[in-house]
């Protein structure tokens, strides 16, 4: 392998090599750790002062967050199944699955996990998997328990142990009785208990804070619904139909959103969080006993966020902020402390900037931007927008400072001022002094929808 690339970006991150003065010529560890369905606002170090993590604030504080990282969006529903596609794959929405309506990575995209078992790491798969099995099978030598789906009780979670064949017959399928973080989070320690000859990549998937939010009564407790503050954008309902309206998650409360129910949401949303929180500590903890810490990169990411409130919505299924970013913080040797950046990025920009990392060439098949001239401090940022899609109801564009979302079905654009607006609560798009912007925002949009091959212009190709 060619660690050389490793080994400058290391130099250039300005790392100190004292008593691990061989980690320039050793690859690192990889420990990826992915939540579900979690807003980037539930992160105590990185602004709620409401809720408990201290473990994430751990990493955040030893480590560099990307407070501006987006999923582009979604195909379907179930925005998981095209966002882990894209992180995976570091391709774009019409590009990571195909058919588009499918959990399927087409076999021709590389996906990271894969890259470094060829390579020569070790890779093992825990928790969700919500592809296709054969994409899963690609990527990781060892694993388990694995769990085929969206979404479970969480203290029965239907999973398979590590199958070599790759087949997971339904038969195989068990019920463990163990909520599912703690479930998880034991296997990451197992893993990390054993003597690796080689370097490895640890990928843990959790299901938490995904619904039903059913926490551990003693997390419950930490937080009274009544003291738990509402978004800043909250709102009983929606203004308009923006074409999810209803759907599994928007059918979780019923219309209009009262007070009291969303104050109760968001505290089991909370609870649940920092049990997850908990369970992430083990695995950071384990990391240091077993003297892995020198020599390992942390990633912990969520795949998207959530409404819970925000816009009266619950779901994902929007592109206002509150759904579509979603925390990402890197933390290891060579990664700058309590660093942010606030750069534009996808989520699958991952991809090139774990392989610039460990010093493995990123794959053809890539359109992801590597964020590591961020990492070093030679750029503030990769990208100057990001485009965004939900089904064929909604479309947007945002810049630093603006944001269009448009919704074709019933030719209606939101305009907001990001700089001033940064709730999304204020719709400029009427605004005759905002004409220039709204229609520049409209051009942009166009573009990108070009770019990245959206089928709203054009049939879609794999």
């Amino acid at each position: 392998m060619k660690f050389l690339a490793h080994a400058a970006l290391l130099l250039a991150l300005g790392t100190v090599l004292d008593a691990q003065g061989d980690l320039l010529g050793r690859p690192p560890n990889i420990v990826f750790l992915l939540s579900d369905d979690q807003r980037l606002d539930t992160i105590h170090a990185l602004g709620n002062r409401h809720i408990k993590t201290p473990n994430l604030d751990l990493l955040a504080r030893d480590g560099f967050a990307f407070t501006h990282a987006f999923c582009m969006g979604s195909t379907v529903g179930a925005v998981c199944v095209p966002s882990r596609a894209m992180i995976l794959s570091g391709r774009s929405l019409y590009r990571s699955l195909w058919p588009l309506t499918s959990n399927t990575i087409p076999p021709q995209a590389a996906l990271w996990p894969e890259e470094f078992r060829k390579a020569g790491y070790t890779t093992s798969g825990i928790g969700k998997w919500h592809n296709d099995r054969g994409a899963y099978a690609r990527c990781f030598s060892t694993g388990g328990p694995v769990f085929f789906g969206g979404m479970s009780d969480h203290d029965k979670v239907p999973v398979f142990d590590f199958d070599p064949t790759g087949r997971y017959e339904r038969t195989n399928q068990h019920i463990v009785n163990v909520f599912s973080s703690q479930l998880f989070a034991t296997a990451a320690l197992n893993f990390l208990r054993k003597e690796h000859n080689s370097p490895f990549v640890l990928y843990v998937a959790f299901t938490a804070p995904h619904d039903p939010r059913m926490p551990p009564a003693d997390f419950s407790a930490l937080y009274n619904p009544r003291k738990t503050p509402l978004p800043k954008n909250y709102l009983p309902e929606h203004p308009f139909d923006n074409g999810q309206l209803t759907g599994r998650d928007e059918e979780l409360l019923p219309w209009p959103r009262t007070e009291a129910a969303i104050k109760q949401e968001l505290a089991n949303y909370y609870a649940m969080i920092t049990h997850l929180d908990q369970q992430i500590g083990r695995i950071l903890t384990a990391l240091k006993e077993h003297d892995k810490a020198h020599n390992t990169i942390v990633i912990f990411a969520s795949d998207h966020g959530l409404a819970i409130g925000s816009h009266g919505l619950l779901g994902k299924q929007n592109l206002y902020d509150h759904s579509a970013r979603a925390p990402l913080i890197f933390s290891g040797p060579g990664i700058p402390k309590g660093r942010r950046s606030s750069g534009l990025c996808y989520l699958y920009d991952l991809f090139p900037t774990i392989c610039d990392l460990a010093g493995l060439p990123i794959p053809e098949t890539v359109e992801g931007k590597s964020l590591a001239p961020i990492l070093t401090g030679r750029a503030s940022s990769v990208r100057d927008a990001i485009f965004g899609a939900y089904r064929d109801v909604q479309r947007s564009v945002r810049t630093e400072r603006w944001k269009l979302i448009y919704y074709p079905k019933i030719d209606r654009a939101q305009l907001f001022d990001l700089r001033k607006d940064p709730n999304e609560r204020r719709d400029l798009s009427s605004e005759p002094r905002h004409a220039a912007t709204l229609a520049d925002l409209r051009a942009r949009l166009a573009s990108l929808q070009q770019q990245f091959d959206d089928p709203a212009l054009a049939p879609p190709r794999q």
